[in-house]
């Protein structure tokens, strides 16, 4: 059998050789590398020559960047990346060094990975918190509603110069007003700055407390991700069909830490007083005030009520 390299020995005949003249020529006349050679003078035919695997890469991955595909398509043989080509010193002449260098679609996906990994979403619509976010569509989308909306900006505002609030906010007003909406804005917008957070649908969350009583290891997980996490959102709350041991064990367990440390935030069709009643009502023992009290206690002064008005929009586009 022959060896490798006598078969490549014979290979070299007259029209390879023209070939491969043609394609090093092509390269060296490309644009590309023109301006390489601009940018380090100092680079020599001889390290140009022996750096053409670099450079064809590099021209390569370059014309598929200007003509990108998006990320999902990209053609580069590192996803997402593309060849940067610098000059460096070594043994005191210079040489192409090449390095593969994250492209800023690469970047932008990385930036709302990290921020979706701040976030836990418990039976909330995951793309509540994957849309894109416009701060000029949800300001002028509905008048009625831009003075919550501008309240909710300098919330956040806020908390990006001066550090996690003591205080959340309560958003209380009518169906379909986009109250889950804002919420999920301002965990989005506040996880860009490194901050953790949590949104709960309160109905299934505390269906779903009656299953965790089977998996304690479930529930422990759970209770303290929601005292730990910087930002917790319980949305809908008033919606649920309470019962005492979610009530005064689970609820009443989070609150009591999250109070003077970190901020609780609700949305809900009712007021902090017609709260207080249902909270003061569960299915199993009937209407006990002093406990619905007890719970408001650790949620009316550390918030501050947003009344969010507007139009219906659930259903729409």
């Amino acid at each position: 059998m022959e060896s490798l390299g006598e078969l490549l020995t014979q290979m070299k005949n007259t029209q390879l050789k023209q070939r491969s003249e043609e394609l090093t020529a092509r390269l060296f006349n490309d644009p590309l590398v023109w301006e390489l050679r601009d940018r380090y003078p100092e680079l020599e035919q001889e390290q140009l020559t022996r750096g053409m695997a670099k450079l064809y890469q590099y021209v390569k991955d370059s014309r598929h960047c200007a003509n990108c595909p998006g990320l999902a398509n990209c053609p580069n043989d590192f996803s997402g990346h593309f060849t940067k080509l610098t000059v460096e010193q070594v043994g005191g002449s210079p040489q192409l060094v090449d390095r593969q260098v994250p492209c800023p679609k690469q970047l932008q996906h990385e930036r709302e990975l990290s921020v979706k990994k701040r976030i836990h979403s418990f039976y909330v619509d995951e793309r509540a918190l994957e849309e894109g976010y416009n701060e000029v569509e949800i300001m002028a989308k509905d008048s009625l509603r831009a003075p919550a909306v501008g309240q909710l900006f300098r919330y956040i505002e806020e908390t990006k110069e001066s550090g996690l609030q003591t205080k959340g906010l309560y958003l209380e007003g009518p169906f379909g007003t986009g109250k889950t909406f804002l919420m999920c804005y301002l965990l989005h917008e506040l996880a860009k700055e490194g901050y953790s957070g949590a949104i709960v649908y309160m109905p299934e969350f505390v269906e779903d407390l009656k299953s965790m009583l089977q998996d304690s290891d479930k529930l422990r997980d759970t209770v303290e991700m929601m005292k730990q996490v910087d930002l917790l959102i319980f949305d809908d709350i008033g919606a649920e069909n309470l019962n005492p041991w979610a009530r005064d064990h689970v609820m009443g367990a989070i609150l009591n830490y999250r109070m003077n440390r970190k901020p609780t935030f609700y949305t809900s069709n009712y007021s902090l007083n017609a709260l207080e009643k249902h909270l003061s009502f569960t299915s199993k023992d009937g209407e006990e005030r002093h406990k619905g009290q007890r719970l408001m206690d650790r949620i009316a002064p550390f918030v501050d009520v947003v009344q969010v008005n507007g139009t219906n929009k659930r259903g729409r586009a």
